[in-house]
């Protein structure tokens, strides 16, 4: 896997995805269903060539990137604490996870039996998110400190509300294994935190755009 600064920014910003995702759920019940999918594909692409086919297109990783520049930027007024909690149990978590092979084992088998399942039905349908979330349940749940979701009883409350929400956690642990494969961490984050900003609006801004137009 690549280590360049294009491929960790990525990698984060799928992490931001997520964690974006998850607290709009939480607070509103609705999201984008094509940045949804974005994050629930990137669960099942576990051989990738490259950090982007993760994401399958960088147009799908747009709201990530903004996001992370809203939320490691200078501007104090976009910032969102609990995408900044999320974000960091997640980063957190996946570290935790890295030494637990019992657990990986069992993502890896549940991830596949998943797949399987999404061949017969839509990625996002509802049987494949409710199979991703009782994986999640069993697996990463289980592990300390849990992700606490902050939200509106009546949508965290929902069962498939809920599912969702877990799913998605799924997936930003998936771009959490991708930034550490990309050699992220914590310190390059503190030390390089205007390079990654600069880096996401430049995919933002020249390729992302250059592919639109």
């Amino acid at each position: 896997m690549s280590k360049t600064l294009r491929d960790k920014t990525l990698a984060l910003a799928g992490i931001f995805q997520a964690a974006s995702l998850v607290n709009e759920l939480a607070s509103t019940g609705n999201v984008d269903k094509h940045d949804f999918e974005t994050c629930i594909r990137s669960i099942f692409v576990t051989d990738p060539d490259s950090t982007e086919e993760v994401f399958g297109q960088l147009e799908y990783l747009q709201k990530g990137l903004r996001v992370l520049g809203e939320q490691l930027g200078s501007e104090q007024t976009e910032r969102d604490i609990n995408i900044a909690r999320y974000v960091i149990s997640l980063l957190h978590l996946q570290r935790k996870l890295a030494r637990n092979k019992t657990m990986l084992d069992r993502l890896s088998s549940g991830i596949e039996n998943a797949r399987r399942q999404s061949e017969h039905f839509h990625v996002t349908h509802e049987n494949v998110i409710a199979n991703l979330a009782e994986l999640y349940r069993e697996t990463i749940s289980r592990l300390n400190p849990t992700i606490m979701v902050n939200g509106e009883s009546q949508y965290l409350s929902n069962p498939t509300t809920a599912n969702q929400i877990r799913a998605l956690l799924l997936a930003g642990i998936r771009a959490a294994v991708l930034w550490a494969q990309s050699g992220g961490s914590r310190w390059f984050i503190l030390l390089n935190r205007g390079k990654i900003v600069n880096e996401a609006e430049r995919i933002r801004r020249q390729e992302i755009q250059q592919r639109l137009h």
